[in-house]
């Protein structure tokens, strides 16, 4: 595994394109190897398909995934520096974001903001990595108008992976004028109204009320991650296992908000945010109902 990571990642570190779509395309084959089972579709439906080889194949469900081996050995590597994909892949967006804007160069800035996502979503403690202003402004920059609708849309879907369950990545998107930015986008008469449908399920997230971080969302290296101190360096790692818990830092349950709270600063920069809570709050209901009923 290590081999065909350093072997993506001297792909991704060139200023080729070409190079890059490599790259981009061996981590995604890796990540196929890992989540996809090797149970292939019924001889009708193999018939009547047309996609790749990888889509042949069902997504291993979340237990099974959790004791595989390969998976395993996947998540252990991402906790150190060296092999984790999610600074990969922030350093390759930061150098395509960088290059003349080009049709070519925008389909791979949303390859690489795809796979970030999926990055995010099996290996939580990465999004730590959004402490840090210069990467979640990166994920801001994307969402400027001079970029296509689809990166926008994208971008905006990384920037609610990287803020679930997080904190201290949210106080970090506030501090930055994330807010500001968002709310702009929402309002901007250029905008699609596909994006502004996508920003909208933004809003509505971020107005949810937030919990301490748990143990899938914080690990001991966290620190070789960000390439500085941290609080949770004596927590335990944690690899997927049921029950696996770790005692969280005093001074990030402080720094928790209710939906009271973000409903002031949203308040800042839109005028029905109070319409948005009440929406927010009748669905929570409705959805508890739903839940019980079942």
């Amino acid at each position: 595994m290590e081999s065909l990571l350093s072997l993506s990642f001297a792909s991704l570190s060139s200023r080729d394109t070409s190079r890059i779509r490599k790259g981009l395309r061996q981590i995604e084959g890796l990540l196929a190897q890992i989540c996809l089972s090797n149970n292939r579709l019924s001889p009708h439906k193999r018939k009547t398909s047309v996609v790749n080889d990888a889509d042949k194949r069902e997504c291993k469900q979340l237990r099974e995934l959790r004791r595989d081996a390969a998976f395993r050995e996947f998540f252990r590597l991402q906790e150190g520096f060296k092999w984790n994909v999610a600074s990969r892949l922030l350093a390759t967006l930061e150098r395509l974001m960088g290059m003349h804007s080009a049709s070519q160069t925008d389909l791979l800035i949303l390859s690489t903001l795809d796979l970030l996502q999926g990055i995010l979503l099996l290996h939580p403690p990465s999004r730590t990595l959004f402490n840090r202003e210069d990467y979640m402004n990166l994920l801001l920059d994307l969402l400027d108008s001079s970029n296509p609708p689809a990166v926008q849309s994208q971008a905006l879907l990384v920037l609610v992976t990287a803020l679930l369950d997080c904190p201290a990545n949210t106080r970090t998107f506030e501090a930055i004028n994330g807010l500001l930015t968002v709310t702009s986008l929402f309002k901007s008469r250029s905008t699609t109204q596909e994006v502004k449908m996508r920003t909208l399920e933004f809003l509505y997230f971020y107005l949810m009320p937030e919990s301490p971080p748990t143990a899938s969302s914080s690990a001991p290296n966290t620190a070789n991650l960000q390439r500085s101190p941290s609080k949770f360096q004596h927590a335990r790692t944690h690899s997927g296992d049921d029950g696996d818990r770790m005692d969280v830092d005093n001074d990030e349950v402080r720094d928790t908000k209710t939906t009271e709270d973000k409903q002031k600063l949203l308040g800042k920069h839109l005028n029905n945010v109070a319409e948005l809570v009440r929406d927010l709050r009748e669905n929570a209901v409705f959805s508890a109902a739903g839940a019980a009923a079942g």
